[in-house]
């Protein structure tokens, strides 16, 4: 069973200029500040863009994050990737490790990670393994 980490965490968005078209789907950007606590102990920063549709419950997000700090006493730094899709109000997300990202005693690390939103508050589940560091 690969090891996993768990918490909550804070996250602050700040909209960056976007766009909004006569018609179709209108793109947006944020900034991604995020606090993580728990087993992973970790800031990160990152840059989101959005695709909204006028369709309500349908819309679209990626997303790329750099994290610094510890995961399980181990420091390092390593970067996530986001791809998220709503469908109609069906919500799909993948939060994946970038291959060879990480650094330090983090080096060699994969996974993937669920993030949760109940009663406006984030938590995540962090499932990772090691591999052979380059």
């Amino acid at each position: 069973m690969a090891p996993h980490a768990s918490g909550p965490f804070d996250v602050k968005l700040t909209p960056q200029a976007g766009d909004t078209p006569p018609e179709g789907a209108a793109l947006g950007r944020m900034s991604i500040d995020k606090r993580f606590h728990g087993d992973l102990d970790a800031t990160s920063v990152g840059e989101m863009i959005t695709a909204m549709t006028p369709v309500q419950g349908s819309a679209a997000y990626s997303a790329i994050e750099r994290v610094s700090g510890t995961l399980s006493g181990r420091a390092g730094t390593f970067a996530l990737q986001h791809t998220g899709v709503m469908n109609r109000g069906r919500p799909s997300l993948t939060v994946t490790v970038v291959p060879d990202s990480a650094t330090g005693d983090l080096a060699g690390l994969a996974g993937s990670m669920t993030i949760r939103i109940e009663a406006g508050q984030h938590s995540y589940t962090f499932d990772y393994s090691f591999g052979a560091a380059p």
